[in-house]
């Protein structure tokens, strides 16, 4: 027991104490991680569960981070409103719209949720009234726990990250379950679970839904934390960037969301020290990871885990 819990205590002693020797650009840069890391979750849970690519968090991401902007800066009303708000609208797009597009599979769907978050992107252009267009909308308030403002990038990093740890639990919980038995039965096939009486429409369209709420609360943090939303914010390429953050991080981890957010936060920071080649680096530091770790960053562990077996196992042969 003690064997087990250690690890986990060492890393939480980690993530208590980094802000604390790391300098303001960088915790800055872990907090977009842990942001990141949420909208990545609900990324990973349709591709790595229920074999559902997801090009349209974006959309939802933006719909997160347009109502906290709009209800606090133009309506006065509390940062609250800005989370429930955003959530209903995200879930109620997510699942009028899931209900027929989740009909389609493969590429085809792929394409459909790229349609969408294309669709999104221009809307979030076109309708100023609400979301100000290329001017975007600024003045948003910072968090408050009750009195405890979070102002500062050492704050708000303890914050999103308990919340990122919060949905990685819940991301393993849903896979260990019933109902992540049958997302692994409707992604491995569809024929076999159609069999055994499994309603693949309904779970789809659940996931989905459970996925657009978590990009809608990333987009609510982010909001609050930049202070400032624009449509750039909200485009195609960013739905891209989740994306990336689940293959990199392995889709079939609950925590690989974690690895490959901080992968793209931080590791562009440092190779951007090296000059116009960084963009170079960090491409064919992609196409490596994809090529050697075909389960993402998270793989790495599991390789450990096996060699140390082996090696065990090997010691007891001997």
């Amino acid at each position: 027991m003690i064997r087990r819990l250690l690890p986990v205590l060492i890393l939480l002693a980690i993530w208590v104490a980094l802000p604390q020797f790391l300098p303001r650009n960088i915790t800055d840069l872990l907090v977009f991680a842990g942001i990141y890391t949420i909208a990545g979750l609900g990324v990973s849970l349709l591709l790595g569960h229920c074999g559902i690519v997801n090009l349209a968090q974006a959309v939802f991401y933006g719909i997160g981070a347009y109502s906290t902007a709009y209800l606090t800066t133009e309506m006065n009303l509390s940062s609250i409103w800005g989370f429930v708000v955003g959530a209903v609208l995200s879930m109620a797009t997510a699942f009028i719209i899931g209900w027929p597009v989740l009909r389609l599979t493969g590429y085809f769907l792929a394409l459909a949720t790229l349609a969408l978050s294309i669709i999104g992107n221009a809307l979030f252009y076109q309708w100023d009234w609400l979301t100000q267009g290329t001017l975007g909308i600024g003045g948003i308030p910072k968090l408050h726990l009750f009195t405890y403002a979070l102002d500062t990038p050492n704050r708000f990093y303890y914050f999103v990250w308990a919340l990122a740890f919060a949905g990685i639990v819940m991301s393993r919980n849903l896979t260990d379950s019933r109902t992540g038995l049958m997302l692994r039965a409707m992604r491995d096939s569809s024929e076999a679970a159609v069999s055994l009486g499994i309603d693949l429409q309904w779970l789809r369209t659940r996931v989905f839904v459970l996925s657009a709420l978590l990009g809608s609360l990333a987009g609510n943090l982010f909001a609050h934390y930049s202070s400032f939303v624009s449509v750039q914010s909200f485009t195609v390429e960013k739905s891209f960037s989740f994306l990336l953050i689940s293959v990199l991080g392995g889709v079939r981890a609950p925590w690989g969301a974690a690895v490959g957010a901080i992968f793209i936060t931080v590791v562009p920071e440092y190779l951007s020290r090296l000059g116009d080649i960084h963009q170079m680096l960090f491409g064919l530091a992609l196409v490596l990871i994809v090529v050697f770790l075909p389960y993402g960053l998270a793989g790495i562990v599991d390789l450990v885990k096996s060699r140390f077996a082996k090696s065990v196992g090997a010691d007891h042969v001997r």
